[in-house]
């Protein structure tokens, strides 16, 4: 059977570096960061001082104060990323089409800070004082299931949960129901809200995080000095259809995804396989399943977390598909400038991806300053440049031994 062809139509996204996706693009552009010192938690609790944090949410724009109070800010950002995505598209759910589209959003974590309000007023007030919201406000899934409800999408609905590659792992989910023809429109991406105590915590007893002092400065992908990621939040939404659909009802298409590739490493918990061995081997069926050969990719957003291992096995399994290739293809991590948004960063990097096929540049990874002999690739340090791209591939890997590599194409009909 003949494999439907789908393309994007509409983006959305609620980042630290901006709460539409015009702000967002034109701050990645310029270099600027999102990250500051943390003002969720208290900071003098963890040797960890910085995130990126989304500065002046207001869901209200998109969503009553009834129903956002009884969402968990994980879920009112995707909940407002969506609607700004099927705002973009010009898409309205009627009754016509509501069966024909679905909601395929990911989470890392889901309602940590639900969790952590209510299990601190169980500890004090006993069960009797938790809210009867509680669960629904903390389960991961509840993202998509209230844009669902939010929207009228009556398609499939589900969430997937593979710490940083769910939102990657969503929309390639996405794209693969529209192909086989289970829905025409989904609204796929990924959200995460983890700056709370447990989050910190977590991570610090991990010692996955930058204990850099210098916010602007302290998310380094690829440098020498890398000394961890930045925890960040937000959430980045695409809306996906049939390209029969987007040309019968004139959307203007961004752009087309073309190759989904998804291994797992059966390796560590949390270490990547060593040399990249496990997303190599998602890269390389993303590839196949977009039928491109490696020398016609222009540009990779790579996953780029700014830890020792991420970043010398990413660019070891970049070497092994790429071969001589690896080292003129453009490489960049946004996550310089916009931390590390867990399960939502491969959800903002397919929007950032989308908008450099569209715009013919490539963002820069920034706070580039000391070359590591085991980095040696061509990373767009510190500058954006423009350059005709017609095909980006996106990575994201996740704890557990997730990978992840999808691949857009410049639309021709």
């Amino acid at each position: 059977m003949k494999k439907r062809r789908v393309v994007v139509t509409g983006l959305g996204a609620v980042t630290p570096v901006g709460n539409d996706v015009s702000t967002m693009w034109d701050n990645i552009v310029s270099g600027h960061s999102g990250i500051d010192f943390v003002t969720k938690v208290d900071k003098e609790k963890y040797p960890t001082k910085i995130a990126g944090e989304v500065k002046d949410f207001d869901p209200f724009t998109y969503i009553s104060r009834r129903d956002a109070r009884r969402m968990d800010a994980f879920t009112q950002y995707a909940v407002v990323a969506s609607k700004m995505a099927l705002e973009d598209a010009e898409l309205s759910i009627t009754d016509d089409i509501a069966e024909r589209v679905g909601v395929w959003i990911g989470s890392g974590i889901g309602g940590m800070q639900t969790y952590e309000e209510q299990f601190k007023r169980f500890i004090d007030r006993g069960y009797r004082r938790v809210s009867p919201f509680f669960v629904p406000m903390m389960i991961p899934d509840m993202a998509a299931g209230q844009v669902s409800i939010q929207v009228g999408a009556k398609g499939i609905n589900s969430c997937t949960t593979t710490a940083c590659a769910s939102g990657a792992n969503s929309i390639g989910d996405a794209f693969k129901a529209i192909q086989r023809g289970d829905v025409d429109y989904m609204i796929a991406g990924g959200t995460e809200a983890p700056l709370t105590n447990m989050s910190f915590a977590g991570f610090s007893a991990m010692r996955a995080l930058s204990q850099n002092n210098d916010p602007e400065t302290a998310s380094r992908p690829f440098d020498k000095n890398r000394d961890g990621f930045v925890m960040s939040e937000g959430a980045g939404i695409l809306l996906l259809e049939t390209l029969e659909s987007a040309e019968e009802r004139g959307a203007h298409i961004y752009g087309e995804i073309v190759g989904y590739g998804s291994t797992g490493d059966a390796y560590h918990i949390s270490a990547p396989a060593e040399n990249g061995e496990g997303s190599a081997r998602a890269m390389q069926m993303a590839l196949d399943d977009a039928e491109i050969s490696p020398e016609n990719v222009d540009y990779i957003n790579a996953h780029g977390t700014s830890t020792e291992l991420n970043d010398r096995y990413e660019t070891q399994a970049i070497k092994t598909i790429f071969k001589d290739h690896a080292y003129d293809l453009a490489i960049s991590s946004t996550k310089s400038m916009t931390g590390h948004l867990l399960g939502a960063a491969g959800g903002i990097e397919a929007v950032i991806s989308v908008k450099t096929l569209t715009g013919n540049i490539i963002p820069p990874t920034t706070n580039y300053e000391t070359p590591d002999p085991d980095c040696d690739l061509n990373y767009v340090v510190n500058e954006a440049k423009e350059q005709d791209v017609n095909v980006v591939m996106s990575n994201s890997f996740g704890f557990g031994g997730h990978n992840v590599s999808l691949l857009f194409k410049k639309y021709s009909s």
